[in-house]
This record gives C-alpha cells, sequence and structure tokens, in this order.
C-alpha cells in the first residue's frame, strides 16, 4: 500500500494526536503528518503564515479536523477553506467526539467530505484511523490538481 503525501492533522488533544499518529505511522499511511493544535494554527499552515512561512507550498492530500478547538472552531476553519478557492478541493474528514446532529448536518452544508466521531475504544480508533488512511491513499482519487500548490 502506497502511503499519500502530507496530511493535516488540526486536533487539541495530545492523546488523540499520538493515538493517530500511531496509526497512521503503524499502517504506512502517510509521509509526513502536520500537528496543529488549534483553528488559528491550522489556518496559518495552510495560508502559509507565521510559523508555516517558509513550508512547502503543496497542499495536503487531506485534512482530518476535529470540531471542537480552540481559538478558532473546526466549523469556522472547514468554512475558510470551502469558501477559498485555492482550498476548497483538499479533501477534509471532520474527526470528531461530537455526535451532535446540528454539528454534522452543519459539516455537510459547508462541504465536509466525510464525519466520523471517534471511537472511545483504543482499538477501535486505531482501526478507524486506518480505515480512514486506506480510503485517502487508496481509494480516493483526487482531482488532478487538487494537491498542488498554492
Amino acid at each position: 500500500m502506497e502511503a499519500i503525501g502530507r496530511i493535516l492533522l488540526v486536533e487539541d488533544d495530545p492523546k488523540d494526536v499520538e493515538l493517530t499518529l500511531t496509526a497512521l505511522d503503524e499502517y504506512h499511511l502517510a509521509n509526513e503528518v502536520v500537528v496543529a493544535a488549534d483553528g488559528e494554527q491550522a489556518l496559518d499552515y495552510l495560508y502559509s503564515r507565521g510559523n508555516f512561512m517558509r513550508r512547502a507550498h503543496e497542499n495536503p492530500a487531506v485534512i482530518l479536523l476535529d470540531l471542537k478547538l480552540p481559538k478558532i472552531d473546526g466549523l469556522e476553519v472547514l468554512k475558510q477553506i470551502k469558501s477559498d478557492e485555492k482550498l476548497k478541493m483538499i479533501p477534509v474528514v471532520v474527526l470528531t467526539s461530537s455526535r451532535e446532529e446540528k454539528d454534522m448536518v452543519t459539516s455537510y452544508k459547508l462541504g465536509v467530505n466525510a464525519y466520523v466521531v471517534k471511537p472511545v475504544d483504543f482499538h477501535e480508533f486505531v482501526n478507524a484511523i486506518k480505515e480512514l488512511g486506506v480510503f485517502w491513499a487508496v481509494i480516493n482519487e483526487p482531482p488532478l490538481g487538487s494537491v498542488r500548490k498554492v
């Protein structure tokens, strides 16, 4: 199985970050994972601002986005991504503990590609990340140019 390019993981819970990175690494599903601990960092990364001014200008292959984030929440990040011509083709997977119907409906209205509720059990969580990675690494076909330079 071939690894996908860069993944932007937007997650403020250090345990969930560690579990996600472990699962992706265990199954060799990402060449590089960039972690943003809040919505502001995620947008700084996507727009090459602040600490990310000198980053490679290729868009991530996929964004794993938590909703309940400090500074700028996940729904606002999603809204900005999907309303930007240079970013809107990046697949975004909401990976959240929120089972609230309004969060799910709003996410889909804003253009999210998938909505996944984080399993509580460690093994279920790792399997969910593996399945997400397999889908985005092997099954999904991004449009030509969607993972190119911004």
